[in-house]
């Protein structure tokens, strides 16, 4: 093509290939309509948790927050009843 430099053919081809290679799991992943959106949000809420919890004195203590930020984590408040759980 007229115009265009070497790096610029390389780094097409270089996509070209890499589509190719990954084609399976790009046309299952159109087909499906999968997306990866709620996989990147949790790992940045992570990364979050992880800047803020630098000061704690173990990982322990970050990974707790973690859980208790992203886990299927149910806490029980000692003030809250069977009949009205808000309250």
């Amino acid at each position: 093509m007229p115009g265009r430099s070497a790096a610029g053919s390389r780094s097409s081809s270089n996509s070209g290939r890499t589509i190719r290679q990954h084609l399976d799991g790009i046309t299952a992943a159109v087909e499906r309509s999968l997306a990866n959106g709620r996989h990147e949000g949790l790992n940045n809420k992570v990364r979050l948790i992880i800047r803020r919890a630098y000061g704690l004195h173990t990982a322990e203590n970050a990974l707790a927050l973690i859980l208790l930020a992203c886990g299927p984590v149910t806490l029980t408040l000692p003030y809250h009843t069977a009949t009205h759980p808000h309250s």
